[in-house]
């Protein structure tokens, strides 16, 4: 296929909220390169709220596979709904079995994605695979995809685009909360996906009192319901009395509160990439010394996004199983993060 044959182009990223954040450099990209072409994007539910208007997308396609598309049946339909938007080119820039064949069986005649050893036989173009070396940033990977076809992306910072509806409820939450939106205050996000990439809870606290009490701005800790728990422990250990909000949210109004906070302290983690799409400045505390996972790859992208991170001289990382209790995150220390945050505040 000729490149100026591509005229409805998908872009396939179907995993974790950083994840697709990070891919809007690519999709910008895409944009660029084919400024007449209708580009869709397919992401999981909820993650779609991060796209809502993006002016580089013509569409946003929620692919469910836990409940809407479960099951044969199901899958078919919504083949069959893809198949009728006649797609010519499929960027799979997260390449799994399920997407895939998806891609293959809605006949879209260029399927170009990373050959991870997952059915990379659907694929009529296959990508090495060497993100597991981690030798640059996740958003350039998915920049890599936009230059096998030819194109020469330029590189730039994600962008989230607010909507008028998280803003007013953002605003909302801020008021029930006592917190004045023209006042500055800083988010403290202490969960993570695994111990191996959790600063310990006791320092996000001190951090927290050293906020208020040093730089007299208040501190909001922000978790999603399901690990509201950690959030509570934080505050216990705290000797000033910090904003709680763990209440369920979209990831647009998410967003729209992050857009408000002066500064989020997080781990390595979703909500950081969230965060920093919207211009707020953000520290992201990275413990694993891995190629792959390492800040080289994963780190929050902004002008104002700081990633802090500890060689301790692991030969390998052995995550969760970690025999030498966690030293890479125990390494950074609270006043280290603590100047970093005066410093980007």
């Amino acid at each position: 296929m000729n490149i100026s044959n591509v005229k409805r182009i998908l872009i396939t990223r179907t995993d974790r909220m950083g994840d697709v954040v990070l891919s809007l450099p690519a999709i910008k990209a895409a944009r660029k390169a084919f400024p007449d072409a209708y580009i869709a994007v397919m992401v999981q539910p909820r993650i779609d709220d991060l796209l809502k208007g993006n002016p580089y997308i013509d569409e946003v396609i929620v692919y469910d596979k836990n409940k809407k598309h479960k099951g044969i049946f199901n899958n078919i339909s919504f083949i069959k709904q893809l198949r009728s938007k006649r797609f010519d080119t499929a960027l799979i820039l997260h390449t799994t079995k399920r997407i895939n064949l998806i891609c293959f069986l809605t006949g879209i005649p260029r399927r170009i994605g990373y050959a991870r050893g997952k059915a990379d036989f659907f694929l009529t173009d296959k990508v090495a695979y060497t993100k597991k070396l981690g030798e640059k940033h996740e958003a350039e990977y998915s920049l890599d995809i936009l230059r096998y076809l030819g194109t020469e992306p330029e590189f730039s910072n994600p962008v989230i685009y607010i909507q008028n509806d998280d803003e007013k409820k953002a605003e909302k939450i801020l008021e029930g909360l006592d917190v004045n939106i023209s006042e500055k205050f800083a988010i403290l996000h202490p969960g993570a996906s695994c111990a191996s990439k959790m600063w310990p809870l006791e320092n996000f606290a001190k951090t927290g009192d050293m906020l208020i009490k040093d730089l007299k701005i208040k501190v909001m800790i922000n978790l999603a319901p399901d690990q509201a728990a950690l959030g509570e422990k934080v505050r216990d250990m705290m000797n000033s009395k910090p904003v709680f909000f763990c209440e369920p949210t979209t990831l647009g109004e998410l967003a729209a509160l992050f857009k408000k906070a002066s500064l989020v302290i997080s781990n390595d983690s979703g909500p950081v990439h969230v965060a920093s799409g919207v211009g707020t400045p953000v520290i992201s505390i990275f413990g694993r010394n891995q190629k792959g996972l390492s800040p080289v790859r994963w780190k929050p992208l902004g002008d104002k996004a700081a990633a802090i991170h500890k060689n301790v001289g692991c030969i390998e990382c052995l995550a969760h199983d970690c025999k030498k209790d966690f030293l890479c995150l125990k390494s950074i220390s609270v006043r280290e993060v603590f100047e970093k945050a005066k410093n980007l505040l």
